[in-house]
């Protein structure tokens, strides 16, 4: 698959940062990955994915339901959580548990663990690989016995665009 990569941190973070180029990748990567995995990408599972791309932010699913109407009139909560529980197996999406609500995913095209940092002030959330970090928490997990279904890190605090102002203050 020959998609571009995510922007960087420092590239999204800025006030410039043309954020339709993101939308438009991961609709892309949604359509090729769903061609492949033979399951149907239907408007409305399209048209949610869209709209959780429109920022780096994290959005609940009711938001999702009222920025949906415009576009699907009948739209109800379980058209919206369906919409969510398709995407969220297809890994298009994350959910963000502390929040209770939904990113995209910068890396739908192979299988990786949740590093998650949330900015407390602007809202964004920036998807990391923590490559260090998930392996010692496999190494606690394993030393204990536990069988892990699913591993997830969500960290909460300012963002390097937020701090910058805090710390000339």
């Amino acid at each position: 698959m020959n998609v571009r990569l995510p922007p960087s941190r420092e590239e999204y973070l800025t006030p410039t940062h043309d954020h339709r180029g993101c939308v438009d990748r991961a609709l892309r990567v949604a359509e090729q990955l769903c061609a492949q995995r033979e399951v149907r990408l239907t408007p409305i599972r399209r048209k949610v994915l869209e709209l959780i791309w429109e920022s780096h932010r994290a959005v609940k699913a009711y938001d999702l339901l009222d920025r949906i109407k415009p576009f699907e009139q009948a739209a109800k909560p379980a058209t919206v959580y369906r919409a969510l529980e398709f995407l969220l197996e297809q890994k298009l999406i994350h959910r963000v548990e502390s929040l209770n609500a939904f990113i995209g995913c910068n890396c739908s095209e192979r299988r990786h663990e949740q590093l998650l940092l949330i900015c407390e002030r602007c809202g964004n959330v920036e998807e990391r690989p923590g490559t260090e970090v998930m392996a010692a928490v496999a190494s606690e997990v394993e030393e204990a016995g536990f069988k892990l279904h699913r591993k997830a890190i969500e960290i909460h605090g300012l963002c390097p665009h937020c701090v910058q102002p805090e710390a000339e203050a």
